[in-house]
């Protein structure tokens, strides 16, 4: 790889020490899904988790990790965060709420921190991809360094 990506999310994890591989692909303007990043990863879309900006009734803000092919359960959503309804933030308020663009939102590193949940099936891998804060850049990391570094609570919320 080229120059090391200094993403506010690498540099987290450096500063916790958390152990963690870069994995970058050429991004396509057109499609920036996830399931266009496993294939282009060579991993399973199963291990490959998009992050998505979501806000409950209650709790407000949050960053949701769920596995590429995947369908977010709102409901379960709800009930994992403690609302009685939750829905995705509109992509134009996404930014400046987190620093990221589409394509290109993690986890960590956020401007704020918010409250992570993640797919309860992250759980039986070894390792997961998530985005690293950048489009075209994922980490590669266990599950549990993952739910330490973000403080996440793993639920099952997909369909």
């Amino acid at each position: 790889m080229a120059a090391q990506k200094k993403t506010n999310a690498v540099r987290l994890l450096e500063k916790m020490k958390i152990a963690f591989e870069l994995l970058e692909y050429e991004i396509d303007e057109d499609n920036l899904s996830a399931e266009e990043a496993a294939a282009k990863t060579g991993v399973a879309e199963e291990r490959t988790f998009k992050t998505l900006c979501c806000r409950g009734d209650k709790s407000g803000v949050m960053m949701v990790c769920v596995p590429a092919g995947r369908e977010l359960d709102f409901k379960a959503l709800a009930a994992a965060s403690g609302d009685k309804s939750a829905a995705l933030v509109p992509l134009k308020e996404v930014q400046g709420l987190t620093g990221y663009i589409r394509g290109g939102c993690s986890p960590l590193g956020t401007k704020k921190k918010y409250p992570v949940i993640i797919d309860s099936s992250a759980l039986s891998f070894d390792f997961i991809t998530v985005n690293a804060g950048h489009r075209g850049l994922l980490f590669k990391l266990a599950p549990a360094d993952l739910i330490k570094a973000a403080e996440a609570v793993p639920a099952p919320v997909v369909r």
